[in-house]
């Protein structure tokens, strides 16, 4: 027996087991990690998932669990099939099993070579207000006669570059977060010095800042009016005292970022325990004691929901966070785009940011970031 021979009729098959088990296994985990690459803007099953769990549609979660695990599950058995096709030496199980899966591949890529590439793309971040302001953005494009798609889940870094590098055309950011994480700046200035500031260093990037939509959504330490009263906690200074016996829960960034080390330096703050959550559920956590103190955003209307209260910042450790509007380095001369969305500047107050945010939380149709964009641009367009 030669070599070949050896290799072909009795090493390959005796080693064919192992080698395809591994190949499913691979594929099983392949398709389920897939489904993270959203918050890096890769579309996926991971598009439902993060979705649903930022607007607590719960269907659109159960739906990506139950499609991603449906798909692994029939690639397994898939190519469980051209397993046994090898091991029998059956070229029709083979075939079929190969076959199903070309097909499989070509049909996922087949809504993305047929389909029309919408003109123009609306980034949003990981949180409802995003989806809102998204969808409200992709809305009055499409009013204008203007194609528009949405890309949402971005984190706070990947949104900016991808807007910088053209992938995507526009996006709502706030001025305390490219001013301390994408420039890296340690000085608190005035909101006016910031903003003037930050518009220097974005046209550095090209990236055009078309103007301020009329509220802040910054970061705020929230906890119950009823424990903040009994404990006389007004501040974060007030509350600074009592850390060392309570826990405080934040999104899955806040803790990295720059603001909570400049409130732990400003204030010495010094929690016993700290938990990462869905934004949406902190609110829920700290009302019912779960947590005694969150990072909350001061747009939010949960906070008047759940009879919360943010604490002053009279160190002013946290920066200003302006929602504003930015367009790309190749929509900087785009005269159409910005006349269609020069009519969101200075119109959105905190008071309806905070109803909107509100609507978004709740389970129904209307909660949708459609139906309240629909409501929110009824409100400022008056």
């Amino acid at each position: 027996m030669t070599e070949r021979q050896a290799l072909t009729m009795v090493e390959l098959p005796l080693a064919l087991p192992v080698i395809m088990a591994g190949i499913r296994t691979a594929a099983v985990w392949v398709i389920g990690t897939a489904t993270l690459s959203t918050p890096i803007g890769q579309t996926s099953l991971g598009n439902y998932i993060f979705a649903g769990l930022q607007t607590q549609n719960w269907v659109l979660v159960v739906f990506g669990c139950v499609a991603a695990a449906v798909l692994a599950l029939v690639v397994d058995q898939l190519l469980a099939l051209i397993e046994n096709g090898l091991r029998a030496r059956s070229r029709a199980r083979v075939g079929l099993g190969t076959a199903a899966i070309a097909l499989m591949v070509g049909a996922s890529l087949l809504p993305s070579l047929a389909g029309t590439t919408a003109r123009y793309v609306i980034g949003a971040k990981t949180f409802t207000e995003q989806y809102v302001l998204s969808a409200l953005i992709r809305e009055r494009l499409q009013a204008a006669g203007l194609s528009a798609t949405s890309r949402a889940g971005l984190g706070s870094s990947v949104i900016y570059e991808a807007l910088r590098n053209g992938d995507i055309d526009a996006y709502v950011d706030y001025s305390g977060t490219l001013w301390a994480n994408q420039f890296h700046h340690k000085e608190q200035l005035p909101r006016e010095a910031l903003l003037a500031a930050l518009k220097q260093d974005l046209a550095r990037d090209k990236v055009t800042l078309l103007g301020e939509l009329g509220f802040e959504n910054a970061y705020a330490l929230v906890m119950p009016r009823k424990k903040a009263e009994a404990l006389g906690i007004r501040s974060i200074e007030d509350l600074a005292r009592h850390t060392s016996g309570m826990s405080i829960a934040g999104d899955y960034e806040f803790f990295s970022r720059p603001e909570w080390a400049a409130l732990r330096v400003a204030y010495g703050l010094a929690f016993g325990a700290q938990r990462q959550m869905q934004p949406d559920f902190m609110y829920a956590a700290v009302a019912s004691g779960e947590v005694d103190v969150i990072a909350g955003y001061t747009s939010d209307g949960l906070i008047a929901k759940y009879d919360l209260v943010v604490l002053d910042d009279p160190k002013h450790a946290i920066p200003p966070y302006d929602a504003i509007l930015l367009l790309s380095p190749k929509r900087a001369d785009d005269r159409a785009l910005q006349d269609a969305l020069r009519p969101l500047l200075g119109r959105i107050d905190i008071a309806t940011m905070q109803q909107a945010n509100l609507r978004a939380s709740g389970s129904d149709a209307e909660s949708s970031p459609q139906a309240v964009a629909r409501w929110l641009w009824s409100k400022i367009a008056k």
